[in-house]
């Protein structure tokens, strides 16, 4: 926790440091009406502790499960845990460690920020706790946004390890809860009414396909995506899957989206990686009337967490080579 010399030195904060600190075991509170100044107090705090080089990244990430390792190429790194970060909560789910992190990287030694371990709307925050950070990001001067994820597939295109490139989304109401944007509009960073329909960068989709043949991965590593926004913390039944499907979603997940639009109100350019860790079941249930029963049915297996963490980290070296190659073509 801060010191008592800390809050002497930053003693005209302490009205936006009191509203936006959060208790332990208190961590929903409405952020809904933040001010520009208060964003600015928690970017402020920062950049106060940042070396000059790194005050102003161009580049932002976002990790998602067993992702967390991209960070460890980034180079002069200066970290700070969420919990001492004012307007931030808590990362607690398993695979996300909770820091943000600061750094060079790249050959071209590009200045990035980076999370290591992102929040949900599962854990209990509102969408405007979810995506605080993005707005600070544009406040700090980021450009771009890498926002990363591990998630299932219902396409069947779509292999264990393959790196979805996500060039649409959906998000429906009642899968996923109310639009980061709902409440007054923060018109400081961006209108009432925010397109979406370009959400995922063409340029950049470009450019991380130029990234992989560089790197000469195997062709079809990475494949473009539908990427839907499913709520959670629970894995979809094979009826959501389905129905998703039928929508038009090759991937579903629980997280991403409510950034990617906040990225999009603040003018920040977005990438979206999807890594593919699990194969969603779309078959339909074993039927138990005698009548209508199936002989030749075959149970699927259950996806786990688990298992969605072990491809990350199998993956997290092509991962950290990929987001490293963009970053210095995007330089």
């Amino acid at each position: 926790m801060p010191s008592k010399i800390h809050y002497e030195k930053y003693a005209n904060w302490r009205p936006f440091w009191k509203k936006l600190k959060r208790k332990k075991n208190d961590q929903i509170y409405n952020v809904v009406n933040v001010s520009i100044e208060e964003f600015t107090a928690t970017t402020n705090y920062l950049r106060n502790r940042l070396p000059f080089e790194l005050t102003t990244p161009k580049v932002a990430i976002i990790c998602g499960s067993g992702l967390g390792q991209l960070a460890d190429v980034i180079e002069n790194k200066v970290e700070f845990a969420y919990e001492e970060i004012p307007g931030f909560v808590s990362s607690t789910v398993q695979g996300h460690v909770g820091k943000l992190i600061f750094g060079l990287l790249g050959d071209k030694k590009t200045p990035t920020v980076c999370m290591a371990g992102r929040f949900h709307f599962y854990e209990g925050y509102t969408l405007q706790q979810v995506t605080f950070p993005v707005r600070i990001f544009k406040i700090l001067g980021v450009e771009v946004l890498i926002v990363t994820n591990a998630n299932g597939a219902i396409n069947k295109d779509f292999k264990v390890g393959t790196i979805g490139v996500i060039n649409d989304h959906i998000s429906l109401p009642g899968l996923a809860g109310s639009n980061p944007l709902f409440g007054p509009n923060l018109s400081a960073f961006g209108t009432r009414f925010p397109p979406i329909f370009d959400a995922y960068d063409y340029n950049l989709r470009e450019i991380a396909f130029k990234a992989a043949e560089s790197l000469k991965f195997p062709k079809g590593t990475l494949k473009e995506a539908i990427y839907a926004f499913y709520a959670g913390p629970s894995f979809e039944t094979r009826a959501e899957a389905r129905f998703l499907k039928s929508m038009g979603s090759d991937l579903v997940g629980m997280s991403t989206v409510p950034e990617v639009i906040v990225a999009r109100h603040c003018g920040i350019r977005v990438l979206g990686f999807s890594l593919v860790t699990c194969m969603l079941s779309i078959a339909k249930v074993k039927c138990a009337d005698p009548a209508e029963q199936d002989l030749n049915y075959v149970e699927e297996p259950q996806v786990n967490h688990e298992e969605v963490l072990q491809v990350g980290k199998e993956r997290a070296s092509d991962m950290q080579k990929l987001v490293g190659t963009i970053v210095d073509l995007i330089a």
